[in-house]
């Protein structure tokens, strides 16, 4: 059974340091085209700041988003899995959370991101072959 980690220990990391802005998080979502990001203090995941942070927290609170700190609007201490979780457990949680994103944590240190859309796209290869060989 494949780990949530396998899908993507190749991809880069993006994440967001508790001490920036709102404006730079979104911003840095928008330029890398993410809906997530895990949040970071002295390299220790302590949150996650998602485009819904930024609608509900940031914009329908009527704060500005140059001047609030990410850490003052992220949802704090995310659910997280570890390296070796299976994928069929993490669709587990997603489904059972209502979570699209959930970061994979090893000893408090961010290893990697798992999104829906990395275990959709993996079935739907999965699919494509197990189509191809039959």
């Amino acid at each position: 059974m494949a780990s949530v980690y396998e899908l993507v220990k190749d991809r880069r990391i993006y994440f967001i340091e508790a001490d920036r802005s709102v404006l730079e998080a979104a911003r840095f979502m928008m330029e890398h085209n993410i809906g997530a990001l895990p949040v970071l203090r002295d390299g220790d995941l302590i949150g996650m700041f998602s485009e819904r942070d930024v609608m509900t927290r940031v914009v329908a609170g009527g704060r500005s988003p140059g001047t609030t700190k990410v850490f003052e609007v992220m949802t704090p201490n995310p659910r997280a899995v570890s390296p070796e979780e299976t994928i069929e457990n993490c669709l587990f949680i997603m489904r059972e959370f209502g979570f699209r994103h959930i970061p994979i944590v090893e000893d408090r240190k961010l290893r990697g991101m798992i999104s829906v859309r990395d275990l959709l796209l993996r079935d739907v290869r999965d699919g494509a072959r197990e189509r191809m060989a039959g």
